[in-house]
């Protein structure tokens, strides 16, 4: 009988402090697929759709597509566009008839204006319809906020290992490779989840340099090597999501005969979190240093890559705060880029004015002011496109992204990228498909706070992390939660839930 595996992806990470809701639209801007839609979409890149489709066609399964669904971090998912997405992977999952398995491509931090754990929600509802017997396996960022629901659903919680997340098309094989044993009767699996009471930890997941979270990759692979420990995650935790299991966590997919060794894994990998806590591996600097440091440009090889940290989309920023733009402009700097700022708006006044017209912008800053008000400037458009590009970089390679409507201006001496669709900065060709060589320039600004790293540090002379004063503080002091857990650290004052010894 021929193995019948579902798939389907559902992934947000929901920044709940965040202004702008998540709608359908905002899917619909990256992707939002169905059935037989999917495969092409994907075959052939590095991300965990193709890596099932991959090994699907190695071992010869018959794959039954869902829905591929992924929007830009941003605020909670409407009721309209959690039940609608929800709806079509259960019905589609129903109407699929007898599989042999299931595959989830889940974020682990998704927040709607009904679920605060809505993976988790997700699962108990494909579990209704796949019933107890049907492996289910979950691929999960590693800044998911893992919950005792999602891993009461699913067989194993398979999280990413890298940051940047240049590993996402592996751990698709392993859990797919997961699902084969299962299947073959040489495995079973339920899962656990562990947590303890911190908010941050674990470097916020950074594994470039050394540090709390390479260690604790380490000892998570020692531990895979025991007999009955299927897979051990360390996930980073996602820090601005007011729910009840906001940080750090661990889950350990392990025979049910193995329950006892994997609830101690699962502790001393919490007490390894709890004692390295506060272990940070990166400085954010402010935008005076920053400038100091464009300033005194030593002319050698390689631009100075700037990353606007606190504004990063890929954590729920809105990707148009201004006031390290400002610097720029006010700094009179030269050889610079700016890849890239959020504003529809703007894009269309560009379109308007037509390639090589002046243009009087009044450019971001249209979120929230408190991030830094408009800036209006005198500029000339550079360049008009549809914003489209393929990903060439470590990071998704091989997937099409979308910027939308995108207009370069020239202001003075800085080129800025504008566009349409928000989105973080991960590819070298955010800049290489507006004409823009990133090399060539002496100073880059990039919407990011870590994932830029991939494909930005090899051709950098230096690599700084601004805080702009925007909506992704590095502090969870600045943010008012209300239904996290408490108490907890950094927050409040804890004693080691630990023993000491």
């Amino acid at each position: 009988m021929a193995i019948r595996v579902y798939i389907a992806q559902f992934a947000h990470e929901t920044n709940t402090f965040s202004r702008l809701p998540t709608t359908l639209d905002d899917y619909r801007r990256r992707w939002l697929l169905e059935g037989a839609d999917i495969a092409p979409r994907f075959r052939g890149t590095r991300t965990e759709i193709g890596g099932l489709l991959d090994y699907a066609d190695k071992a010869r399964w018959e794959l039954v597509p869902g829905v591929a669904a992924n929007a830009t971090p941003s605020g909670k998912l409407t009721r309209e566009t959690w039940e609608t997405i929800r709806d079509r992977i259960v019905e589609r999952a129903r109407a699929a008839g007898r599989v042999s398995g299931a595959v989830l491509a889940l974020h682990g931090a998704m927040v709607t204006e009904t679920e605060d754990d809505a993976e988790g929600a997700l699962l108990e509802a494909l579990r209704g319809v796949l019933g107890p017997a049907i492996p289910i396996i979950v691929t999960l960022d590693l800044h998911a906020n893992a919950t005792p629901r999602m891993a009461q659903h699913a067989n194993a919680l398979i999280s990413y290992r890298t940051y940047p997340h240049v590993d996402q098309y592996e751990r698709a094989q392993q859990a797919a490779a997961l699902l084969d044993r299962i299947l073959a009767g040489k495995a079973r699996s339920q899962c656990l989840v562990a947590q303890p009471p911190t908010l941050l930890g674990v470097d916020h997941g950074r594994t470039v340099q050394p540090g709390p979270m390479r260690d604790l990759l380490a000892l998570a692979e020692r531990f895979e090597h025991e007999h009955g420990i299927h897979v051990v995650s360390i996930q980073a935790g996602f820090m601005p999501a007011d729910i009840e299991w906001a940080g750090p966590s661990v889950a350990v997919a392990h025979d049910p005969a193995s329950a006892e060794r994997a609830r101690a894994i699962a502790s001393e990998l919490s007490r390894e979190i709890w004692r390295r806590r506060s272990e940070e591996t990166v400085v954010y600097r402010s935008i005076a240093e920053v400038m100091r440091a464009v300033k005194a440009d030593p002319g050698t090889d390689g631009p100075l890559v700037i990353a606007d940290g606190t504004d990063n989309p890929g954590g729920g920023g809105y990707g148009d705060a201004t006031n390290m733009l400002r610097a720029l402009i006010a700094g009179g700097v030269k050889s610079a880029a700016v890849g890239h700022i959020y504003d529809p708006e703007c894009v269309q006044a560009a379109i308007r004015a037509g390639v090589g017209n002046p243009l009087h912008a009044s450019l971001g800053g249209h979120v929230d002011r408190a991030f830094g008000a408009p800036i209006e400037t005198e500029a000339r458009v550079q360049s008009l496109s549809d914003g489209a590009f393929v990903n060439d970089g470590p990071m998704a390679k091989g997937v099409r992204t979308e910027m939308g409507p995108t207009a370069v201006l020239r202001i003075g001496a800085i080129e800025v990228i504008v566009i349409s669709n928000r989105l973080q900065n991960t590819d070298l060709q955010v800049f290489l498909s507006q004409g823009i060589d990133p090399r060539k320039r002496r100073t880059l600004v990039v919407k990011s706070v870590h994932h830029f790293r991939a494909a930005y540090a090899p051709i950098a002379r230096e690599v700084m992390i601004v805080d702009s004063g925007a909506l992704c503080s590095p502090d969870p002091k600045r943010q008012a939660y209300e239904r996290l857990r408490r108490p907890i650290w950094p927050l409040d004052e804890v004693r080691s839930p630990f023993p000491a010894g």
